[in-house]
């Protein structure tokens, strides 16, 4: 490959280094097949949001604070973890499409699984459920990590760098559009009535995600010639370490990752401020669900463009800066109840850029070196943006059940706005 790297890890990349040995029918063939792959995956995760739909869940089954915050760390457990470890198998293997596959698959038999676990129970009276939930959330991850990796590795192999950022804005807009309109019509349905029917919304998900599998099958892609073989845990964690000590830019990118990711601590959270405070209903978490996936489309068209045409770094800087307003809305929110409940969908438009940030933050990395390296630098990247929440989630949550709501979300905004401030340290790659 054409390429040339500097000390702070910046890039150079021909362009025909990208997809040249395809035709035009099928680089455009390619682009739409990834859209609509992700517009499926974002239809049948707004089924089952983070932020939103999952905590109520865990609320259904008697959660307490401690126990909604097993979700963000198993989340990012199952988003760094097993992603770094698999790295090196998805660099080596020749056709990318094929681990992307898989890993969708896997997501919706494990959300086809919850329906049927959901149903047999009737969401109550079993004393294993939550065991059972958290074990199935824990593999549905470690899947969806995997999956992450492979998408923006295939992306990074078949798309060009100066048209990610119009992918990501189509495939979010119109994911948003799709995903809003189905939960529109069926959460409606399946959230009204005095006890949610999570079992059709596990359902949905499910098969959305194995309908997204298959889409992926239409990808064009030439095999990958490798050297070697899959390199072994030790060194991968070892190559970790090198990594962030020989890319000076890419470690200051971390770091803002890591910052970042505190952000998703934060998310089981929400909804619980909303009912507590007040007095949200399931109801509500229609209103919610829709407005993080306006706030997604919203923010990816511009993000997208930006991207694009002014490089990666600008755009982080905004969304970063966005992103800290988030918690502190929230509290400010709670403490006014007669205004709090009409403007509360607001918090949950900001958390809407979350994806769209991650995207950012993956892209920017993709620049960062040449694309055989470019799973282990997404993996490192994933690793340092889930560690700290790994660590910290349930400590928060403990901490939320003694000291509140304030105490956390304060305390989060504060290494927002620190992560916000260190993206003046990184340096555009394309500038380099």
């Amino acid at each position: 490959m054409a390429a040339e790297i500097d000390n702070s890890g910046s890039l150079e990349t021909s362009q025909s280094d990208f997809s040249s040995h395809l035709s035009q029918t099928q680089r455009k063939s390619n682009f739409l097949t990834l859209v609509a792959y992700q517009v499926i995956v974002r239809t049948g995760w707004i089924f089952k949001t983070e932020s939103i739909i999952m905590p109520a869940v865990m609320d259904a089954m008697g959660g307490t604070g401690w126990l909604r915050a097993c979700l963000p760390m198993l989340n990012r457990f199952g988003q760094s973890v097993p992603p770094l470890m698999a790295s090196s198998f998805v660099t080596h293997r020749p056709i990318k499409k094929w681990i992307l596959a898989t890993c969708t698959g896997i997501m919706g038999l494990v959300f086809v699984l919850l329906a049927l676990f959901w149903q047999m129970n009737e969401g109550q009276g079993s004393w294993f459920l939550p065991t059972i939930f958290l074990i199935l959330y824990a593999i549905f991850f470690s899947a969806v990590g995997v999956n992450q990796l492979s998408l923006a590795t295939t992306i990074g192999k078949l798309i060009p760098t100066r048209r990610r950022g119009l992918l990501m804005l189509c495939a979010t807009s119109l994911g948003s559009i799709s995903a809003i309109t189905a939960a529109w019509f069926l959460l409606r349905i399946w959230l009204y009535s005095e006890v949610a029917n999570f079992t059709a919304i596990f359902l949905f998900a499910g098969i959305a995600f194995l309908i997204a599998a298959l889409i992926t099958t239409n990808l064009r892609e030439q095999r990958d010639v490798t050297d070697g073989n899959p390199v072994s845990l030790g060194e991968i964690f070892k190559s970790v370490f090198s990594t962030l000590r020989d890319q000076k830019n890419f470690r200051q990118l971390s770091i803002v990752a890591a910052l970042f990711g505190m952000s998703m601590t934060l998310f089981p959270h929400y909804q619980a401020l909303g009912r507590e405070r007040l007095g949200m209903q399931n109801q509500d978490l229609l209103t919610f669900v829709i407005a993080q996936n306006i706030g997604m489309a919203l923010f990816s068209i511009p993000a997208g463009r930006l991207a694009d045409q002014f490089g990666n770094r600008l755009v982080l800087r905004i969304v970063m800066l966005a992103i800290c307003a988030g918690p502190i809305l929230a509290i400010v929110l709670s403490h006014f109840p007669a205004v709090g409940a009409t403007w509360f969908f607001l918090v949950f438009v900001i958390i809407g850029l979350t994806p769209v940030t991650m995207r950012i933050f993956s892209n920017f990395a993709l620049e960062l070196t040449t694309r055989d390296q470019q799973p282990k630098l997404l993996g490192v990247l994933s690793l340092c943006m889930a560690g700290p929440a790994i660590f910290t989630s349930t400590a928060l949550g403990l901490l939320l059940d003694f000291v509140g709501f304030e105490t956390v979300f304060c305390l989060v905004t504060a290494l927002l706005f620190v992560g916000w401030l260190m993206t003046f340290r990184l340096k555009e790659p394309r500038k380099s």
